[in-house]
């Protein structure tokens, strides 16, 4: 029981870490920011990549969501 309470703490912080860096990533594209986008999409990778390493998201669906985030930013660009 400890230990889902542990996990569930740890999982809940990851996925919060990686809404956010979305969340950043939209704001730079909204304002048209190149570096800023960039710069975001790199920190949002990031925080997908760390989050499968973890076993708290499937590596294939942190891949999907890096390459859709990318396609965005690409598109804004």
């Amino acid at each position: 029981m400890r230990s889902d309470a542990t996990k569930q703490a740890r999982n809940r912080s990851v996925k919060s870490t990686i809404k956010t860096a979305e969340r950043r990533l939209d704001d730079a594209i909204k304002a048209g920011n190149k570096e800023a986008t960039q710069t975001a999409l790199n920190g949002a990778g990031s925080a997908f990549d760390k989050a499968a390493k973890l076993g708290v998201i499937h590596s294939a669906k942190a891949d999907r969501k890096k390459s859709r985030l990318a396609s965005r930013a690409n598109a804004a660009a």
